[in-house]
């Protein structure tokens, strides 16, 4: 007996509902366009790094700035828009009723897009955070917060509560996961202290605002490209292959070991670095038991399609539900490996990290997403697919450039980690040029963006199938009705036990299993209990690691002779923010000997007690800068802004010529050293109500001493930008004292060789 059937026999009325298929055509329809935009822009960048005159000398088109627009479009924009599709298809049909609010579902949609277009506006020009994933600006976070849960999460739980099936499948449980910890998430790595309109600082410093940065960036990937792409797993994938999930019980063990591990792996990120390493070992351990959830959820998928391997020979549909999968299980293997200590410190810093990013990102999300799509297309345009060979095409292609730009980036990143650390018989450095290792990876680079070249061409053919679907779509679409009871308040589980999978796929599933598992069954039966559960497994790992990261003492190291920034040298570490330079720098030495012996001193915590937020970067495209200051004059800097191949012979750094024409804006000073105070940098009244008077007079000196230098006259180059930022990376570095005897090594500085 069906639930609907013993909801009859209690006497209680069907209903008569429809759903809402036209939010869901206006979030696939977005889906598409901001991939094509996304992928566009990747390819493009690509380009830029093995060719740099790709950026036609314009500061909207640099490689610093258009990265982020890359990652924000892609994460945000298409696996976002392709979340909200899937959630919004899939939740109404699970619940048997439509969406609580339409005026909801619609301001989420045209929030989210409002969103979207803030971002593409305000990234290429220089308006960021300097966060990765997280550059967006406070109003745009702000609205984000708004959306996410005033519109998407409220909408989300009204419908559950609303809803005429007492049971929340399994899809709905990633959702809920992913709708709580991604707010939390993004609240807590969003607080800042305002400066302008655009421009804020984070309200952490240095060590603690790399933990809560990775603590956010690591898991955004998990519960914004993880959690809720399995939900999609979990629905799409049964109902292209009409076979019921192969397990419900490993489906529980999936998710709830998911939900709790992922939390604790994000101090992975920071191995070797200024972070405490009883931390980043913490984040390691949960790394590599991450890999046993992770392969749980992937063999759920695979082997659901027991019985329909022959469906797949023929579904390009069901090609791309494969292949997602697969990747899903590649990268999550992957992941854990290189949270080890020592094969991270071979992979970070280097393309490695970028091949595997992608592989997931192209692989699990990008095919995850497609398949999707073209299941849905038939089904919200009521008409057959325009051609499935365009399909089967698309799979093809797309798999192929995938490949290309994985196997490229592999080898690239284990040429750079292993070019870096060599030493020759003499002991010393047998590459101690960094450009020597960045003019072999040239071709690779190349090799990269003909793979992305093909993926993209690949979202061009489903752009091509989508429209001719689309325009052989009826007049007017037949809005069908469905009747189903309302929920009984008398909760019953011997009637909720016979229909698990009765919403997914028209089948049912064995009693035994289900049955034995009773006390889940009632938590499935009441939404917001377990959501609060959800909320508890999230909230132990984040207070277990951020707390002590606060409160001992031993975590919060201070060096007397870390100074604040002056105020021209705090401006123009703005603008190497703006610039996007952290994308391809980094400010961390690591305690290795191939990392003294080429960039010095190793890199001590209380060196960045005043870096809001801070800077240590996840890849060297181009060397590391913590210790630069000082180590070449002011018109070397000048000179390499200008045209950096005239000084590095090979360099693939653009020239910046904006930089030393644009004249600097003293104005801001007052309010961002303001800002600054008011999150405990410790400036002076004078250096608020004198600082552009302070600031002016420092450009001047090194205008001056540039002179002498043999460059322009000081009168013409003074207020420019540039040397605000010569300025901020002078003082790199600087602030040690006795770096030897300053500071004994940090916890584990021995192991990174």
């Amino acid at each position: 007996m069906t639930d609907s059937a013993a909801s009859r026999a209690d006497g209680l009325p069907l209903e008569t509902f429809t759903y809402d298929d036209a939010i869901v055509r206006k979030f696939t329809l977005a889906t598409f366009i901001w991939g094509f935009v996304a992928m566009l822009v990747g390819v493009y960048i690509a380009i830029e790094l093995a060719y740099p005159k790709a950026n036609l000398g314009l500061p909207w088109f640099s490689f610093g700035r258009l990265r982020p627009l890359h990652t924000n479009a892609a994460i945000f924009a298409f696996a976002g828009n392709a979340i909200f599709a899937a959630v919004y298809y899939s939740v109404q049909r699970l619940c048997k009723t439509r969406m609580y609010s339409d005026v909801l579902s619609n301001l989420h949609f045209w929030g989210w897009q409002l969103i979207i277009v803030s971002a593409a506006l305000t990234l290429p020009f220089g308006f960021t955070q300097g966060k990765e994933y997280a550059e967006l600006e406070w109003p745009i976070d702000l609205a984000i917060a708004v959306v996410w849960v005033g519109f998407f999460g409220t909408n989300l739980m009204l419908t559950l509560i609303n809803r005429r099936e007492r049971h929340l499948y399994v899809a709905i449980w990633f959702y809920i996961a992913s709708v709580v910890t991604v707010a939390v998430l993004h609240v807590f790595n969003s607080l800042v202290m305002v400066a302008g309109p655009l421009k804020s600082y984070s309200w952490y410093a240095g060590v603690q605002d790399a933990f809560i940065q990775w603590w956010y960036g690591h898991n955004a990937v998990a519960f914004f490209l993880t959690t809720p792409f399995l939900g999609l797993m979990y629905y799409f994938l049964p109902k292209a292959a009409e076979r019921p999930v192969f397990s419900y019980k490993l489906s529980i063990i999936h998710f709830w070991s998911l939900v709790f591990i992922y939390i604790w792996a994000g101090p992975h990120h920071l191995h070797y670095t200024a972070l405490p390493s009883w931390a980043s070992t913490l984040g390691m351990v949960f790394s590599v038991m991450l890999w046993m959830p992770s392969w749980g959820g992937m063999i759920n998928g695979l082997l659901t399609l027991r019985g329909a391997w022959h469906k797949v020979a023929a579904d390009p549909i069901l090609k791309f539900f494969v292949v997602a999968v697969t990747f899903y299980g590649m990268s999550t293997f992957e992941g854990p490996l290189l949270s080890v200590k020592s094969v991270n410190s071979l992979s970070h810093y280097t393309d490695w990290t970028i091949g595997h990013v992608h592989a997931g990102t192209l692989g699990w999300n990008g095919f995850l997403a497609f398949g999707m799509i073209y299941w849905l297309l038939p089904r919200l345009y009521q008409t057959d697919l325009w051609s499935k060979k365009l399909c089967s095409a698309h799979f093809w292609i797309g798999t192929l450039g995938i490949f290309m730009y994985w196997l490229s980036m592999y080898a690239a990143g284990i040429t750079q980690g292993l070019m870096w650390r060599a030493f020759d018989e003499t002991g010393s450095l047998a590459y101690p040029e960094f450009i020597e290792t960045v003019t072999r990876l040239i071709p690779m680079y190349w090799i990269r963006a003909a793979g992305g070249a093909l993926f993209l061409l690949g979202v061009v053919l489903m752009g091509v199938n989508f429209f001719m679907t689309w325009k052989n779509r009826p007049k007017e679409y037949a809005k069908a009705t469905h009747q189903a009871p309302p929920l009984a308040k008398k909760y019953k589980p011997e009637a909720a036990y016979s229909s698990d999978l009765e919403n997914v796929v028209g089948m049912g599933k064995k009693l035994d299993e289900i049955t034995s598992l009773s006390w889940h069954r009632r938590w499935e039966g009441r939404p917001v209990k377990f959501t609060l559960w959800v909320v508890v497994a999230v909230s132990i790992a984040s207070l277990f690691e951020a707390i002590p990261t606060w409160l001992v003492e031993s975590n919060r190291e201070t060096i007397a002779s870390v100074k604040p920034y002056t105020p021209l040298e705090l401006v123009g570490r703005d603008i190497y923010i703006s610039e996007g330079c952290y994308t391809c720098h980094s400010q961390m030495i690591r305690p290795m000997r191939h990392e003294t012996e080429r960039y010095g001193e190793y890199s001590k915590p209380g060196e960045f007690v005043y870096d809001h937020p801070f800077q240590w970067g996840s890849r060297r495209i181009g060397p590391d800068l913590h210790r630069v200051g000082g180590v070449r004059n002011h018109l070397w800097h000048w000179d390499h802004f200008n045209n950096p191949p005239d000084i590095t012979p090979g360099s693939i750094m653009p020239p910046y010529p904006w930089l030393l024409v644009d004249d600097l804006d003293y104005d801001v000073i007052p309010s961002r050293v303001r800002a600054m105070t008011m999150i405990g940098v410790p400036y002076s009244k004078e250096d608020v109500t004198q600082g552009i008077e302070m600031a002016r007079e420092q450009a001047a000196l090194i205008a001056a001493e540039m002179e002498e230098q043999g460059g322009p006259a000081a009168s013409e180059t003074k207020d420019k930008k540039v040397i605000a930022l010569i300025a901020y990376l002078q003082r790199l570095g600087t602030d040690l004292l006795n770096p030897v005897e300053e500071e004994e090594p940090a916890d584990g500085a021995e192991g990174g060789e």
